[in-house]
């Protein structure tokens, strides 16, 4: 059984088929139809909703909202949370005020993609204190016009967080408080139809057990590459066992040396702390798809299916990171460099599963730059993502971690090139030496992204990049200005 707000309705749903997506739940279940569906990849944002979920926010308790693609987020998802969708936003009549933005700028065209920029521009106005240019870029990434009515949905942002009017859910935001606090997940349940089936257990321990006797169900955190299975190869997933609500794998801690990540974290809320330690991890995380799928998708989701082109891993490898993999009652520590087998293949085994990440924080003479190449800016697949972690003493590379995504069936270290750069003065000629050497770790592939050829050429460059920065920055900032 799940039980959530649909707006500020009490839903309680007990027969849900899991696989049921939040976009087919509004629907098909609710007809809800102002929710559309224009890629069911979240590629488009056509399907976007906001989700409401308590915080703490200024030392009261808070109504924090999100959104999220509907058409890769199972229903399970929503248990103890406030969904919201198009259909909410006007109020006795009224339209809301993102909604008359978008009249006013003449900001809807053919209308398909509307209701997904609407539900953007509601989350933002929600989370800004005025109109940020940059950061209503950001959050409306994910969302594309195909009648190019860009220019007119940034002046209906600008009017909507500029002018920014309270709402209905300002008005009831302390009922919704009390009402979120009354349904909050406290043990753990299961949903299901039929044959299909997900838990949804509360604590490590829960998962830990639940896993252990159904090794083959499929662990659900942010769903949004699990997702695909239902939604693009139409294969049903029997047995799932969601992670959402395991507070234990959610959060991070800091000690003196590591940032301690549960595995659980969305990305969103691993930017302040990745990027206040490494700020080229938090320059790739405003690459890192689309706001909506930062919100749902989590880190460990990120390393566990195993991607050849995620782009965490290939930072996390080269800042020397590991995972912590727990099977029943045990655990265990590996090298995230050693998780990687084959494609799509790992070292976890049967019941085991990721319990959270730890990343050294920087020390000494460190120097770390990462590079995502794409043919899009936002909300693009990498062709090759690059991590460079150097040690630098008296001009000399005294250490290297080097890793790459998307040039090998796995994300891995570059041994050859640390090798031609260790011990060597951080000149031009040991960064072309280092280049070459960059033959000898890579093969890699050609696909509709990027040739074999292109690849290879364009990681040599950026290691060629990493060293202009590092060692004439003015020059670094003069070509990033006019690239």
């Amino acid at each position: 059984m799940i039980q959530f707000l649909l707006n500020r309705e009490l839903r309680t749903e007990r027969d849900l088929d899991p696989n049921l997506t939040v976009l087919e739940y509004l629907r098909r279940h609710l007809g809800r139809t102002g929710t559309k569906e224009g890629c069911a990849s979240g590629d488009c944002g056509a399907c976007t909703v906001v989700l409401g979920e308590l915080e703490v926010r200024d030392g009261a308790e808070r109504v924090r909202y999100r959104t999220l693609n509907s058409c890769l987020t199972f229903v399970a998802a929503l248990h103890g949370r406030q969904l919201i969708s198009v259909e909410d936003l006007s109020h006795q009549g009224r339209l809301h005020s993102v909604q008359s933005a978008m009249v006013d700028c003449h900001g809807s065209q053919c209308g398909f993609c509307t209701p997904g920029f609407v539900m953007s521009l509601f989350a933002l106005q929600k989370n800004v204190d005025g109109y940020d240019r940059e950061r209503t870029l950001e959050a409306l990434a994910g969302n594309l016009c195909r009648c190019t009515g860009y220019r007119p949905i940034m002046e209906a942002a600008e009017q909507a967080c500029g002018r920014r009017e309270s709402d209905a859910f300002d008005a009831f935001e302390a009922e919704t408080v009390t009402r979120l606090k009354e349904i909050l997940p406290r043990e753990s349940t299961a949903l299901g139809a039929g044959a299909n089936q997900c838990h949804l257990p509360m604590t490590v321990a829960d998962l830990a057990d639940l896993y252990a006797a159904h090794p083959d169900a499929r662990l659900l955190a942010g769903g949004t590459d699990l997702a695909l299975e239902v939604t693009q190869f139409h294969r049903p997933l029997p047995l799932m066992i969601y992670v959402g609500h395991v507070a234990d794998m959610k959060g991070i801690t800091t000690t003196d040396t590591h940032l301690e990540i549960g595995s659980a974290t969305s990305l969103t809320d691993c930017y302040a702390a990745l990027s206040a330690e490494y700020p080229d991890f938090g320059e790739l995380l405003h690459r890192f798809a689309s706001q909506q799928i930062r919100n749902q998708g989590t880190l460990g989701g990120n390393i566990g299916n195993a991607s050849p082109i995620g782009d965490a891993p290939p930072l996390l490898i080269a800042l020397g990171s590991e995972i912590v993999l727990r099977k029943g009652k045990d655990t265990r520590t590996l090298p995230l460099e050693d998780y990687f087998v084959d494609y799509r293949v790992t070292a976890r085994q049967s019941g085991e599963f990721i319990e959270r990440i730890r990343v050294p924080r920087p020390a000494g003479n460190g120097a770390f730059r990462a590079y995502k190449i794409s043919k899009r800016l936002d909300d693009d697949i990498s062709a090759v993502c690059a991590a460079f972690n150097l040690t630098l003493e008296s001009g000399t590379v005294t250490d290297a971690r080097i890793a790459f995504g998307g040039m090998a069936a796995i994300p891995k270290r570059a041994a050859s090139c640390e090798a031609a750069l260790i011990g060597q003065p951080f000149s031009e000629a040991c960064v072309e030496s280092a280049c070459a050497a960059l033959a000898n770790d890579f093969t890699p592939l050609t696909d509709f992204r990027a040739s074999r050829e292109y690849r290879l050429l364009t990681a040599q460059n950026l290691l060629r990049k990493c060293f202009i920065e590092l060692t004439t920055p003015d020059l670094a900032t003069r070509v990033t200005a006019y690239a």
